[in-house]
């Protein structure tokens, strides 16, 4: 690809992501949104962090994880204890880190 054509494909992907991100900007007037889509648009973050997190918990190098020596079970099941509790982002992190790394560094699961 020459050096033409490579600044043709950036500016091509600027102009594609300032118009996806700056869509509800544009117009002078609020965009008039569906409630069933204001609804959903609510829990977006939630699936798309369920969606990253879940396939790193219960898998490994691709494959489902066979025993339960796996240092994350037992982490997320304490962070998600701890989480159910107290509410706590924060202490959620922070507590199933603490139960994760001496699993995984020190008994090597």
């Amino acid at each position: 690809m020459s050096g033409f054509l490579a600044f043709v494909a950036c500016l091509g992907l600027v102009a594609i992501t300032v118009v996806t991100r700056a869509f509800f900007m544009i117009p002078e007037e609020e965009v008039p949104l569906p409630r069933w889509l204001k609804r959903g648009l609510k829990y977006a973050p939630l699936a798309a962090l369920a969606a990253v997190i879940a396939p790193e918990i219960v898998m490994s190098n691709g494959h489902f994880i066979h025993t339960l020596a796996d240092a994350r079970l037992p982490a997320a099941a304490v962070a998600t204890a701890y989480f159910l509790y107290k509410r706590s982002i924060l202490g959620t992190i922070a507590l199933g880190m603490l139960v994760y790394l001496p699993l995984h560094i020190v008994l090597g699961w």
